[in-house]
């Protein structure tokens, strides 16, 4: 993988437990906000039975506290996505929103709800995942076929296979009159998650704690094939275990909220400019990092036309590209 951050000397682990526990009490703070904040009354004397009809209590039980589960669930997964295929791909650009990852999932998405309008929540999510892996295989196919794989040429592959599935995407959507469902998966928008509508992000969580117990085989696996091997490490086995948790996070999160462009790429990157690129040493602080980035970007489009809603992945995306172009635009951070 292209060296972003190499020779940062590791910090002790005293103080390295303190700083993330720092981290974790600012997240934290953000999941309290992103609780109390909202149109309804959410007030402590309303929680405590001041509330006379107890519509406070049924309003943290069904709508806040999902949302900001789902919210925590779903970026900190979408940052170890990006970590992950990182390492796979060796390239610091690459990310499920940049692979057409997350295209071919929603392309499976529109699929199952085409052919299969009956199917369960669990069954879409089946199919868009099939077709996450799919997508994200065929790019590694590309990939590998590439003789000049520089660092901007690979995700521009991305960029360009994802743009070719969405356009078949949208003609589909367009023909069956689907283009609002189509909306729904491409734009993060955490609005409508409600009590019964997120509890498969569980998922994400557990794919997420099997990445971590498998961090040092991406590691090395991120090292290169040749490499990987004369270590004795299974490569094609780690791509294919790395492949599937980012193709079932993806299709969750997408099929749960939806698409939210530059979150992985950018929490990955910071990380891994500060830390380094020891996935064992870095994956607890890019899903931390993940989590709270949407959740502050989502309690940011709550609060900027209040009582209205700017969806989460509109702020996510213009806070992302400022911070990324900032990064692309300064000296500690190199390409290939």
């Amino acid at each position: 993988m292209a060296n972003c951050g190499s020779g940062v000397a590791p910090a002790p682990r005293a103080g390295r437990a303190a700083a993330f526990g720092l981290a974790g009490l600012g997240l934290l703070a953000l999941s309290a906000a992103s609780v109390l904040i909202g149109v309804g009354d959410m007030s402590l004397a309303a929680l405590a039975g001041g509330d006379a009809q107890g519509h406070a209590p049924l309003l943290l039980a069904a709508s806040r506290v999902p949302r900001t589960l789902a919210l925590l669930f779903a970026g900190l997964s979408m940052g170890v996505c990006a970590a992950l295929m990182q390492m796979l791909f060796r390239n610091r650009f690459v990310e499920p929103t940049t692979a057409g990852t997350a295209e071919a999932a929603s392309l499976g998405l529109l699929c199952a709800t085409l052919l299969a309008p009956g199917f369960p929540v669990i069954g879409k999510m089946a199919v868009a995942a099939l077709f996450a892996v799919a997508g994200t295989v065929l790019f590694l196919q590309i990939v590998n076929r590439i003789a000049f794989r520089g660092a901007v040429i690979v995700p521009l592959v991305g960029l360009m296979l994802g743009g070719v599935i969405n356009a078949l995407t949208t003609f589909l959507a367009y023909r069956t009159d689907l283009l609002q469902s189509l909306a729904a998966w491409t734009m993060g928008d955490f609005s409508g998650v409600l009590r019964g509508r997120y509890e498969f992000l569980w998922l994400n969580v557990a794919l997420a704690a099997v990445a971590y117990v498998t961090a040092d085989r991406f590691t090395v696996a991120g090292l290169g094939d040749a490499f990987a091997r004369n270590l004795g490490l299974d490569y094609r086995r780690i791509v294919a275990l790395g492949v599937t948790i980012v193709a079932l996070a993806t299709a969750t999160s997408i099929a749960t909220a939806g698409t939210v462009p530059f979150l992985g790429l950018l929490v990955a990157n910071v990380v891994g400019l500060v830390m380094g690129e020891n996935l064992r040493r870095t994956l607890p602080w890019i899903a931390l990092s993940g989590a709270a980035f949407l959740l502050a970007c989502d309690i940011i489009g709550r609060l900027i036309r209040f009582p209205y809603e700017i969806p989460v992945g509109t702020v996510a995306g213009v806070a992302g590209s400022v911070v990324f172009l900032y990064l692309l635009l300064g000296r500690r951070f190199h390409l290939g």
